[in-house]
């Protein structure tokens, strides 16, 4: 009785700090008050709307779009620190993303692609190329392709064409520029990534018009030579926030690195509308009051954290101020929004927490008492020098397949696009897919060895669940972890539903990692489940069983210490060796180290992911060791973590 209470104690706590810090959040995005906050259905969008804006006292506006894979939150520190300075904004989830109803493929495609900034391509020297393949493929390739240059660019022969580059902006450019408080002679777009090229055809629409943008940011954003475009279209007040490490090959004109020999090219000179001695970073030219203005500020971050970089924050705030007239009383460094991302963060962590109180009050009822297994006996460990030879192959292969893998599974690997919808949940799908053969195939070689040797089987091959070697799966021990997990996993769901409906706020840092579900993304879930679900109960098999070392004998801190540092070594191991493989040079400024090793076709987004993907292997690991010695079997973290990865993926990443 006395641990029943403990246990229903350390829940509430942590479910009511969690609460707390949501509380805290909400109040930071709101502006203490200052700010309503309200969300779009038809088109789906976050708008930030200053209570000094009305009617009769119009407010300067700002479009905010985000880059592939994230949603309207990731702008959220835009939001935040404009509409607190008065600014209305819209945040947009685009085609594909956060709780848009239109898929990633309305954004359109053509059958060719370009390997160089557009306009300073052609077919003889092959930058200009066909291409084959999936959709989804020709659609990844097409991505910085724009629905306003010319035709030869734009639409192929086929029939095909880049119908909206936007991704929904211009329609939620119109949608801001018709509210009753919005000044629409003051309006500007933002975008991240992705969304760069999104804001370029948001510009490029309106270009001419009566709400033509006063100002352009760009956070991460490509350029391109004026031939691409009829010479009708200008762009006002244009900023590039340019990340030193970019992983994007294209963000960095197809360069190694960002360095000053980019200030020298025509691309960025003309940009800039100097010559190649006088162009620099940091540095305006041009004139606000014609629209002329220009500048590149360098920024020492890398891409995907460019979006809450405070040196970029204050600049694009000066330059909306410059561009539109407006002016305010806080000053550009006041910035808040990020306290706002740490308290979320520390909401998210605390809600998986309460996983585990959940779990031991479970445990402690008659109907899960059944789940918590014995200890075998320490003579089936695996010898030390069997581990270690073991473990590095383990690590290895994860490591080193993990960039080939994922982007065979995210453009190529034929797999049927009405039903496998998530992007990058294909290229996790491929590489989970690769290991589990493998894990296959070593086992029933390996399980011979261990047989002779006298050590424990790799539970893989037959006895899953129980660290003992049975002969059968037992599948009543599954089902009541599958069902414990669904209530540990579902408890976590439930309160960020709360979270969502109270504050407007889910559980993230930054990026999306827990949002609730859509209908048709709770379907997703449903198909990329059972390949998430086998590979984690394959690989806790490996981790638990045949790599079981001393630790897991131990009681107390040093036990589990022990435990999670062999989980976390065997899970992580490769995906460190590959982050440090490709930050490591990066840093050294000679190049990121899948361009270098492997070529820019395996750089890109899974290699951006290792700084999302590595912490969230870090918690796994953590989560698997908790569920592990609390009941000694193996599925009942596996399914944990294969619930809570397929919801990351299914819940917040982009769908054709």
């Amino acid at each position: 009785m006395k641990k029943t209470g403990k246990s229903l104690a350390m829940l509430l706590i942590c479910l009511v700090l969690a609460s707390v810090c949501m509380f805290a959040a909400n109040r930071i995005q709101q502006s203490n008050g200052t700010v309503t906050i309200s969300d779009g259905t038809t088109v789906r969008y976050k708008l930030y709307k200053p209570v000094s804006a009305t009617e009769t006292s119009k407010a300067p506006a700002v479009l905010l779009l985000h880059g592939y894979q994230n949603d309207h939150e990731t702008c959220a520190a835009y939001a935040i620190e404009l509409s607190k300075r008065g600014y209305v904004v819209l945040s947009l989830d685009e085609y594909g993303h956060g709780a848009s109803t239109t898929g990633l493929l309305n954004r359109g495609y053509v059958n060719h692609k370009v390997t160089v900034n557009y306009g300073n391509d052609s077919e003889a020297d092959g930058t200009y190329v066909k291409i084959g393949g999936a959709d989804r493929y020709k659609l990844m390739m097409n991505f910085s392709n724009l629905s306003f240059f010319n035709d030869h660019y734009s639409k192929d022969e086929e029939g095909n064409a880049i119908s909206d580059s936007s991704c929904g902006g211009i329609e939620a450019y119109r949608i801001l520029s018709e509210l009753p408080y919005v000044d629409n002679t003051k309006m500007a777009v933002s975008g991240h990534s992705m969304g760069t090229w999104s804001s370029w055809s948001v510009a490029a629409a309106y270009s001419g018009t009566p709400i033509e943008p006063v100002a352009v940011v760009l956070q991460c954003g490509e350029l391109f030579r004026n031939s691409v475009y009829d010479p009708s279209i200008h762009f006002n007040n244009v900023l590039l926030l340019q990340a030193k490490y970019d992983e994007f090959s294209y963000f960095r004109d197809y360069e190694p690195i960002v360095s000053d020999a980019l200030l020298k090219t025509p691309l960025r000179y003309e940009f800039l509308g100097t010559t190649p001695e006088k162009a620099a970073w940091n540095t305006t030219f041009g004139d606000f009051a014609d629209g002329s203005a220009r500048r590149m500020q360098l920024l020492y971050t890398n891409h995907r954290l460019t979006t809450h970089d405070a040196a970029g924050l204050e600049t694009a705030l000066a330059w909306f101020d410059a561009a539109s007239g407006h002016t305010s009383s806080i000053a550009y460094n006041d910035l808040s929004a990020m306290n706002k991302e740490w308290l979320t963060l520390a909401a998210m962590l605390l809600t998986l927490a309460a996983m585990f109180p959940l779990m031991s009050l479970l445990l402690e009822t008659g109907f899960f008492h059944s789940v918590v297994q014995p200890l075998p006996k320490e003579t089936t460990m695996m010898k030390r020098g069997s581990w270690w030879r073991g473990a590095l192959i383990t690590i290895l292969i994860a490591g080193f397949s993990f960039p080939f893998m994922t982007q065979l599974g995210h453009g190529l690997l034929p797999l049927p696009e009405k039903i496998f919808r998530m992007t990058v949940g294909n290229g996790f799908l491929s590489w989970y897919g690769f290991l589990i053969l493998i894990m296959v195939i070593t086992n029933v070689i390996g399980n011979h060895g261990r047989k002779k040797r006298g050590e424990a089987k790799d539970l893989t091959a037959k006895g899953l669940g129980s660290v003992e070697c049975k002969e059968h799966i037992d599948w009543k021990l599954f089902g009541k972890s599958l069902f414990l997990a669904l209530l540990m996993t579902g408890m976590v769901y439930l309160m960020n539903w709360v979270f969502s409906k109270l504050f407007d706020l889910d559980l993230r840092i930054i990026w999306p990692f827990f949002r609730p579900f859509t209908g048709l993304r709770f379907l997703q879930f449903l198909v990329y489940i059972p390949v998430f679900a086998l590979f984690y109960i394959m690989n806790n098999s490996k981790i638990f069983a045949s790599f079981r070392t001393k630790s897991t004998y131990k009681e107390g801190a040093a036990g589990f210490f022990g435990d999670w540092c062999k989980n976390f070594f065997l899970m992580a191991g490769g995906i460190v060796i590959i982050t440090l493989i490709e930050y490591i040079p990066f840093f050294m400024n000679i190049s990121p180290g899948a361009d270098l090793l492997f070529g820019s076709t395996f750089g890109g987004p899974f290699m951006s992911l290792l700084i999302l993907f590595l912490p969230q292997i870090l918690c796994f690991s953590l989560i698997g060791t908790i569920c592990y010695r609390r009941t000694h079997n193996i599925y009942t973290g596996a399914l944990v973590i294969a619930i809570l990865a397929c919801w990351i993926v299914t819940g917040g990443s982009s769908f054709l």
